[in-house]
C-alpha cells in the first residue's frame, strides 16, 4: 500500500474518502501546533515531516500556492529552529537562558508586513488566475481558488516568519489563516484538513493567551 497516494483511502467520512496521506498529515500537523503552542522547540522536528507530507498532498490536489509554500516553510522552520535555540543576550528567556523569549511586533512592523502581504498576494493571485489559460501555463490544471490561495499563502508565510522569531502576534495571523483554510480546503474536496484547521483555531486561541503570559513574564 502506498500511503503517499491520495487515491489510497483509509476510510470514508461524510461520503468522501479520506486518504492515508491526508490522515497522516493531520496527525503530524496537530502534533506540531500543539507543541508550538506549549512553547516546545520539538515542534520543529515534527514540522519538517509535516512540510513533506503537505507538499505531496497539495501537488495531487493542484493547490499550487500551498504546494510551493512547503519548501519555503521547511526553510523558515529550520531558521526558527535555530532562532529559538540560539537567542542573543537581550533575547534570552527569563525561564531558560538557552531559549528565545516571546516578544511582540511594533506598529511599524505591522504596517510593513501587511503592505508586503497585500502587494505580493495581488501579484501571485494574478499569476495563479492565469494557470491553464495562457500558452505558457497549459501544462497546469487551473487553480480552483487562485485569489484565496494566494493571500492564504502570503499570510501563512507571515505567520511562520513571526513564529520563527517567537513573536506573540503570530497567533493572530494564524487565526486568520486557519479560518481561510477551512474555506479553501472545503472547496477542493478535502475532508480532514478542514477539521484540523478548526482544531488549529482552537489551539490558536489557547496559544494566544499562553504566549501572552510568557511575554508578560519575560519567558
Amino acid at each position: 500500500m502506498n500511503i503517499f497516494d491520495i487515491n489510497n483511502i483509509a476510510f470514508t467520512m461524510g461520503g468522501s474518502g479520506v486518504s492515508w496521506l491526508e490522515l497522516v498529515g493531520v496527525v503530524a500537523g496537530l502534533t506540531c501546533v500543539v507543541l508550538a503552542g506549549r512553547n516546545s522547540k520539538y515542534n520543529f522536528w515534527v514540522g519538517y515531516l509535516y512540510n513533506i507530507l503537505l507538499f505531496m498532498l497539495f501537488w495531487q490536489r493542484h493547490l499550487y500556492s500551498a504546494m510551493l509554500l512547503q519548501p519555503i516553510s521547511f526553510a523558515i522552520n529550520a531558521f526558527g529552529h535555530w532562532r529559538w535555540t540560539h537567542p542573543k543576550e537581550d533575547e534570552k528567556s527569563a525561564g531558560d537562558s538557552s531559549t528565545l523569549k516571546v516578544s511582540r511586533l511594533d506598529m511599524r512592523g505591522w504596517c510593513v508586513a501587511l503592505t508586503v502581504v497585500v502587494a505580493a498576494g495581488a501579484i501571485w493571485g494574478y499569476v495563479l488566475s492565469q494557470l491553464g489559460n495562457n500558452w505558457w501555463t497549459k501544462t497546469f490544471t487551473p487553480d480552483p481558488t487562485p485569489w484565496l490561495d494566494s493571500f492564504v499563502l502570503m499570510l501563512t508565510l507571515l505567520a511562520q516568519l513571526l513564529s520563527a522569531q517567537k513573536k506573540w502576534d503570530c497567533w493572530i495571523v494564524w487565526l486568520v489563516v486557519n479560518a481561510a483554510n477551512i474555506t479553501l480546503y472545503l472547496s477542493t474536496g478535502l475532508v480532514f484538513m478542514p477539521i484540523v484547521s478548526a482544531l488549529y483555531l482552537i489551539n490558536g486561541i489557547w496559544s494566544l493567551w499562553t504566549w501572552y503570559r510568557l511575554y508578560k513574564s519575560g519567558k
